[in-house]
């Protein structure tokens, strides 16, 4: 057991390619304080933002848990689709900390698990969750985050994930008409092109192109709102297709790691699109993996609505972190 500790107050962080979220933990058994909102853009690195938000709650931090939507490498993490590289030691010394620990997003979410009041999730499909077997965590937002966590000698033990950037290919009629208009990123497509927020956009412009229909510039907030206008609209059937395509991808995932104890959706895109959902065709796309289906049945599937609970989760790590086998001689900022 690591005997590291996280000074208080200490200050969450979550930060994506658009928004970087704060809140403040005064003590291991205070309640998580007020959330500040930053666009991260604002900014030119984690130190500057950290100065601002502080000033906005009133109260300098002694330590600071930050997640970030690229991959770690030690003390340091490039996010994906912004032009931060955070140094932890390097935000440490600038801002004044006693200690720091960065972490993959998804390697936060999948952390941030254990922790998931039952309130802040919508159940998808028949089975309850009961924290028994590894989990997995995917959600699509301005990227697509992956990770998985499992539990190693009564330690909760997290797997990130860099699957977003694994190609992605049709597996249907419909889809096979519809893959040749995909727009390519970086010359590919991939799971994150295709699920990602842009990736919804990406999807309906294909789709008008492959059935003849004339295109249209429509971002997704205007696909969303067209489709809720209309339930037998294009722009819903697009949605409707790619909820199926995201059961398809959570089901594979699924598999991969084993996840008995469920698979967890998350990301600032599906809340959005709940309402749109159809769990039995969900649930059918989700569990279409024969040979191993039986296996996919029994994984139960839910839906986090709440933005919140990555920070609560991270909070449970200042608070006790010798629950969490995570390297903190090699992660931790001092």
């Amino acid at each position: 057991m690591s005997s590291i500790a996280f000074p208080f107050p200490a200050l969450i962080c979550d930060t994506g390619g658009t928004n970087v979220r704060f809140a403040l933990k005064g003590a291991p058994e205070a309640p998580l304080g007020e959330v500040v909102h930053l666009k991260t853009w604002d900014y030119p690195g984690l130190g500057e933002a950290i100065e601002a938000a502080a000033a906005k709650i009133g109260t300098r931090p002694r330590s600071v848990i930050a997640c970030g939507a690229g991959p770690v490498d030690g003390r340091k993490l490039k996010l994906t689709n912004a032009p931060w590289l955070m140094d932890g030691p390097e935000v440490a010394k600038a801002v004044g900390l006693d200690q720091g620990l960065l972490l993959n997003d998804f390697e936060a979410q999948a952390l941030s698990l254990p922790t998931i009041p039952e309130p802040w999730a919508r159940r998808i499909g028949p089975l309850g969750f009961s924290g028994t077997g590894p989990q997995v965590i995917l959600g699509p937002g301005t990227g697509l985050g992956i990770g998985a966590l499992v539990n190693a000698a009564g330690r909760h033990t997290p797997l990130a994930s860099e699957a977003c950037h694994t190609d992605f290919g049709p597996t249907n009629d419909e889809e096979a008409a519809i893959w040749p208009h995909l727009e390519r990123v970086h010359g590919r497509i991939t799971t994150e092109s295709v699920l990602a927020g842009p990736g919804l956009v990406r999807l309906h412009a294909a789709r008008l192109a492959a059935y003849g229909k004339p295109p249209e510039a429509l971002d997704a907030v205007a696909i969303d709102e067209r489709a809720h206008q209309d339930r037998s609209g294009e722009e819903a059937a697009t949605i409707a297709l790619y909820w199926r395509i995201i059961a398809r991808f959570a089901g594979d995932m699924g598999v991969t790691f084993v996840a008995t104890g469920g698979v967890t959706l998350a990301g600032g895109v599906l809340p959005r699109l709940v309402d749109l959902l159809d769990e039995k065709a969900f649930r059918a796309a989700f569990e279409a993996k024969a040979p191993v289906d039986a296996m996919a049945r029994r994984m139960p599937t839910r839906l986090v609505t709440h933005a919140d609970a990555v920070l609560v989760g991270m909070a449970a790590i200042a608070a006790q972190p010798e629950l969490y086998a995570i390297d903190y001689p090699a992660r931790c900022w001092k």
